[in-house]
């Protein structure tokens, strides 16, 4: 019997395309659910990260002193009012002494007059409102510079946030002091440390800083010497961060030190990945977060 060559080999191709199909098909299934996951799940999934940071010459009365950092509510692109709430619940039950919020309440779209995040902010202020602990102090960010900073700045006052920007305050306790800070935001701002922290500060001094690579700047400074502890935002850590690749974007004065604890001699610096989204309405391997820190003397 004689086989017809181009017969033969119609099942092999007949097979092999069945392949290709399921394959691609699987391929196309995996990507609708890993977007699913990053978008849906992860994205709204809030992480509370504790963090114990140890401060040479902490006061006493400071000593297990608990501070909330929530950082990048970009309410309402893509941030939903309800992400906010549950954050502020969350805050809530951790009961801090302090806590503080490190830039970019609303967002820029920077597409046209920005209507959208003029109308957010009412809603920001109103659900931060709900945050129970009476010492609440926030600085500025580059999208909150770049709509309306004097907006935003009327949307913290009303909803009991100080800001503090090129400024600073004491925390007094129990007769006892650490310093506050805030900056100016780098990026679209005039930040000034030495506005930020006292000449003589005689205590352990944080300070907020909405831009993490501004560090560099700082460790150069005159005043580096009295910093003990940086707090900082703006990364969101990337926000899509792939095994053994990490981030596949970040932004700029965001990509040096673009997550967790970094050490400058004295220095501590911590990034906070931040609560909402730019960009894309993403987050993998990368989830929003509230830092839990607790001080304890060196």
């Amino acid at each position: 019997m004689t086989t017809d060559p181009v017969s033969a080999q119609r099942p092999a191709l007949s097979t092999f395309s069945r392949r290709a199909f399921f394959a691609g098909g699987a391929i196309v299934a995996a990507g609708a659910g890993l977007a699913f996951y990053s978008a849906e799940i992860e994205r709204h999934f809030i992480e509370i990260v504790p963090q114990t940071f140890r401060i040479a010459n902490l006061p006493a009365a400071f000593h297990g002193y608990r501070i909330a950092q929530l950082s990048d509510i970009h309410l309402e692109w893509f941030t939903e009012d309800f992400l906010l709430r549950h954050a502020v619940q969350k805050i809530n039950a951790l009961k801090p002494d302090l806590v503080l919020i490190t830039g970019d309440y609303i967002s820029n779209n920077s597409i046209g007059p920005d209507t959208r995040a003029y109308a957010a902010m009412p809603h920001c202020g109103e659900i931060l409102s709900g945050i129970e602990c009476p010492l609440r102090y926030g600085s500025l960010g580059n999208h909150d510079v770049e709509v309306d900073a004097a907006a935003v700045l009327s949307m913290l006052s009303t909803c009991g946030v100080t800001a503090l920007v090129n400024s600073y305050v004491p925390i007094e306790r129990q007769g006892q002091r650490l310093w506050l800070g805030g900056l100016d935001d780098v990026e679209a701002g005039h930040p000034d440390v030495s506005l930020a922290v006292p000449e003589k500060p005689g205590a352990p001094v944080i300070l907020m800083c909405h831009e993490p690579d501004f560090m560099d700047d700082i460790a150069v400074h005159k005043r580096k010497p009295f910093i003990d502890l940086v707090l900082s935002g703006h990364s969101h850590g990337g926000q899509v961060r792939l095994p053994f690749k990490g981030a596949l974007v970040l932004p700029p004065l965001g990509w040096k030190y673009s997550m967790g604890r970094y050490q400058f001699e004295n220095t501590q610096l911590y990034v906070n990945r931040g609560l909402g989204t730019v960009g894309v309405p993403l987050r993998f391997n990368c989830p929003p977060e509230i830092t839990h820190i607790t001080l304890q003397p060196a």
